[in-house]
């Protein structure tokens, strides 16, 4: 494993005052502010219970200023309560005087939930290590902690005080949560089953075009299946007049651009979209991908295209599956996404899907155990499918080099 850092099967945390970094971050419904999806709560049992001899201070976030779901935690740890009882408490502070004399009073077993840590400035914004060390919130929190335990995979592209700054002058180790997350990409990034396939869609086509190109020169991937918005800038490249590309606005071009050089050049591995499924007056209608003129009205991929993308998935050695098909939340269009997780299922090889949408609608359809890894962080698993910047991994190695 290319990874050289620190896990709680390498510390003693018995009696220990322990800072527990994770990504609770959840959706909310827009009116009572009710939690939808626990999932990412659910995950951070594992570490709490090998964790039931240190007392814990849990930091986590929730969306970011001026969203409607930046809110207080108190619901979060309501929920965490449902699972490890009355081991969990609130405060409603995060490094102010409250916040302080909770974690003076916290004894071993106990796990203490912070508020939303975003609620302090200085954790909205991302810089270097020795930058994060000046802060008022690692210099306030550092001194009560012996050691930080990072489960906060979905924010490990991130660089903030929480995420990085505590583990420049505290011990810090992976949770489990992350350990499983980083051992799972490692498995297919490194030496992958083949075939390896990999499919990606969603909304955010800037993100998958990196990862994309990657998985593909590295010789990661057999195979890169296409759909969710990122299909648009493949077929425009590959269909459309150079003049009409021009037209667009620089951004979009740009992304056409990138498209069509990665199509010239590993255009026999990516497989695009045959046919789609367009709303045409409330109902689905699915039509050859040549006959499309309204790129917007598209909404999932065909089942010509479906089935070929599922036999490839379920002959793979190695499936990767990140971002949705098509508009999953509508019920005439969620058929490319549902049967791309059931091929997953299907598959006899090790089995990777992406955290976000695809990960909540897996465990609704209740596969999610059913995958080999079902991942907590779109984001970040991208990142790392890209070979970006993961400045939470680079603290934790720091960290193993500082004091292991």
């Amino acid at each position: 494993m290319p990874f050289d850092f620190l896990t709680l099967d390498d510390v003693d945390v018995s009696g220990k005052t322990v800072f527990l970094r994770v990504d609770i971050n959840s959706p909310l419904d827009p009116v009572s502010k009710r939690i939808l999806d626990d999932s990412r709560i659910r995950a951070t049992v594992a570490t709490l219970k090998d964790l039931e001899d240190a007392g814990v201070v849990l930091g986590t976030h929730q969306s970011r200023p001026g969203k409607y779901d930046f809110t207080s935690l108190e619901l979060h740890a309501r929920v965490l309560q449902m699972y490890l009882g009355d081991r969990v408490s609130f405060v409603g502070d995060v490094m102010g005087e409250k916040a302080l004399a909770a974690i003076e009073a916290l004894r071993p077993g106990g796990v203490l939930v912070l508020d939303n840590l975003r609620f302090a400035p200085e954790e909205n914004v991302q810089a270097p290590p020795v930058e994060l060390v000046e802060t008022e919130f690692v210099k306030t929190l550092a001194p009560l902690l012996d050691i930080v335990v990072n489960d906060a995979f979905a924010a490990a592209h991130r660089s903030q005080p929480s995420l990085v700054g505590l583990g420049e002058v505290v011990p810090m180790v992976a949770g489990r949560l992350m350990e499983a997350e980083l051992r799972a990409i490692d498995q297919v990034l490194v030496d992958p089953a083949r075939p390896s396939v990999f499919v990606l869609g969603g909304v955010k086509v800037e993100d998958r075009i990196p990862a994309m190109r990657r998985v593909l020169e590295d010789g990661i991937a057999d195979w890169v299946l296409v759909g969710g918005l990122v299909r648009e800038p493949f077929h425009l490249a590959e269909k459309h007049p150079r003049e009409e590309v021009e037209a667009l606005p620089e951004a979009e071009r740009r992304l056409v651009d990138e498209a069509g050089a990665l199509l010239a050049e590993f255009g026999d591995r990516i497989e695009t979209p045959l046919d789609v499924a367009l709303d045409v007056g409330g109902e689905r209608v699915e039509i050859h991908v040549d006959s499309v003129t309204n790129e917007r009205n598209i909404f999932d991929i065909g089942l010509n295209t479906l089935a070929r993308f599922c036999e490839l998935i379920r002959g793979a050695g190695t499936a990767v599956a990140e971002g949705p098909m098509g508009m999953f939340e509508r019920r005439l269009f969620n058929t490319g996404t549902k049967e791309i997780l059931r091929a997953m299922v299907e598959c006899g090889g090790f089995t990777l899907v992406g955290g976000g949408h695809l990960g909540g609608l897996a465990a609704m359809m209740d596969v999610d155990s059913r995958m080999s890894h079902v991942s907590t962080g779109g984001g970040a698993m991208l990142t790392m499918l890209a070979g970006g910047s993961m400045p939470v991994v680079e603290s934790l190695e720091r960290s193993r080099r500082r004091y292991g």
